[in-house]
């Protein structure tokens, strides 16, 4: 299967086609090898238009999303990001390519193990991980100028707010356990938010002490 020309022809028809302009985005997301982030047995799918399963019951979000999630973080690449939910590791390899930093949590063992092996494989060196409960955040870390949310969250976590820098992005889906709103939220200098409605979206649940139980 020729990847380049699949890649191609994601970027085209689910990403500009549907109103992605940021052009260091849609470079990166070109050239990054996403067939490597899912399962062997699923890499011809790989630049579908759909998430994909990834073991443990999680996900790889479907390219249009992480497209969409990325830029709705405006970033100019010296920002230092915080991304919860490693998962398969591509919105952080795609992070990684736009931000100065990118700090990632993943709670499942296994795929922070996997996901790590991919950075290393790709030079992807300005990526920080833990395993640990994403919803409270990295605070050791904060604060940070971006922070994303790959797991749909009952309600927006005030521990990722706290710890933005002020004029600070959080984009998180926030809904119930079957569906959910992408929600951009902005720290003002006073600490204070606003938050803006999206779009619909599907999520798995964030699990954790500012999410869901389990």
């Amino acid at each position: 299967m020729n990847f380049d020309i699949s890649r191609k022809r994601m970027v085209e028809t689910q990403l500009v086609a549907r109103g992605i302009t940021d052009r260091r985005l849609i470079e990166v997301m070109l050239n990054l090898p996403r067939h490597m982030f899912v399962q062997e047995a699923m890499a011809s799918q790989a630049y579908n238009d759909t998430s994909l399963p990834i073991g443990e019951k999680q996900t790889i979000s479907q390219p249009y999303m992480v497209a969409l999630m990325t830029e709705m973080l405006s970033l100019s690449g010296k920002e230092r990001v915080l991304e919860i939910g490693t998962g398969s590791g591509y919105q952080a390899a795609v992070l990684s390519k736009l931000a100065g930093r990118v700090y990632t949590i993943e709670r499942i063992p296994s795929l922070a193990s996997r996901s790590r092996k991919l950075f290393d494989t790709l030079g992807l060196t300005n990526i920080s991980m833990k395993i640990d409960d994403g919803s409270v955040g990295w605070a050791s870390e904060a604060p940070f100028d971006a922070i994303i949310v790959t797991a749909g969250a009952p309600e927006v976590p005030l521990a990722l707010v706290q710890q933005l820098q002020p004029d600070g992005r959080l984009v998180v889906p926030v809904g119930d356990q079957v569906s959910q709103v992408l929600n951009l939220v902005k720290r003002s200098a006073d600490d204070g938010f606003t938050v803006e409605a999206s779009t619909p979206c599907r999520f798995v649940k964030l699990i954790g002490s500012e999410g869901w139980s389990q």
